[in-house]
C-alpha cells in the first residue's frame, strides 16, 4: 500500500528528500551538500551532475533509512532553485556546460544592453519581470551569445 509522500529539494548548496508519512510526520531524510562553482566574481555555477547525483543519493538513503521499497511511495514533491539555469542536449539529456545559479551576476551585462537600448517597459509588458540577472532569460542569452556554435544548435532543436 502506498503511504507515503517523498519531499526532494534542490537547494542552492544541498540536496535533500524527506520521507513523510500519511499523517504529515517526518519519517526519514537525508542530506548532502555539492560544490559551489566560483569562476570569477558575481559568477556562481553547480555541476549539473553533482545535483543529479546527490539529489539520487538523498531519495535512496531516505527510503533506505526508512526502511520502505519505492512501491510505498504514493507520491513525489520536488523544490528547486528555481531560477537556476542549465542547457542540455536534446538528444542525450545531457548537460551543456555548468547550470548558471539564480545568485549568479554573470548575465548583468546582458541586462544592462537592455536597459541602455531603453527595453525595460517592452521587457516589463511581455514578460511581467524586471531586467535583472537573476531571471534565466538573460542567462540563456548569456551562454547561447558565450558558446560558439550553440545558437546555432538551439536553432536547429538540439539544445
Amino acid at each position: 500500500m502506498s503511504q507515503f509522500i517523498l519531499a526532494l529539494d534542490q537547494g542552492t548548496t544541498s540536496s535533500r528528500a524527506i520521507l513523510f508519512a500519511h499523517d504529515g510526520s517526518s519519517v526519514a531524510s537525508a542530506q548532502q551538500e555539492f560544490e559551489q562553482i566560483l569562476p570569477r566574481p558575481g559568477h556562481v555555477e553547480h555541476d549539473p551532475e553533482a545535483i543529479w547525483q546527490t539529489q539520487l543519493d538523498t531519495a535512496r538513503q531516505a527510503i533506505d533509512r526508512a526502511g520502505i521499497s519505492p512501491e510505498q511511495i504514493a507520491a513525489i514533491g520536488v523544490t528547486n532553485q528555481r531560477e537556476t539555469t542549465l542547457l542540455w542536449e536534446r538528444e542525450s539529456g545531457r548537460p551543456i556546460g555548468n547550470a548558471v545559479v539564480w545568485q549568479s551576476r554573470a548575465s548583468a551585462p546582458v541586462c544592462q544592453r537592455l536597459l541602455d537600448d531603453g527595453l525595460n517597459d517592452t521587457f516589463r509588458a511581455k514578460t511581467g519581470l524586471l531586467i535583472d540577472p537573476y531571471f534565466s532569460g538573460t542567462k540563456v542569452k548569456m551562454l547561447l551569445d558565450a558558446t560558439p556554435g550553440l545558437r546555432q544548435r538551439a536553432e536547429r532543436g538540439e539544445v
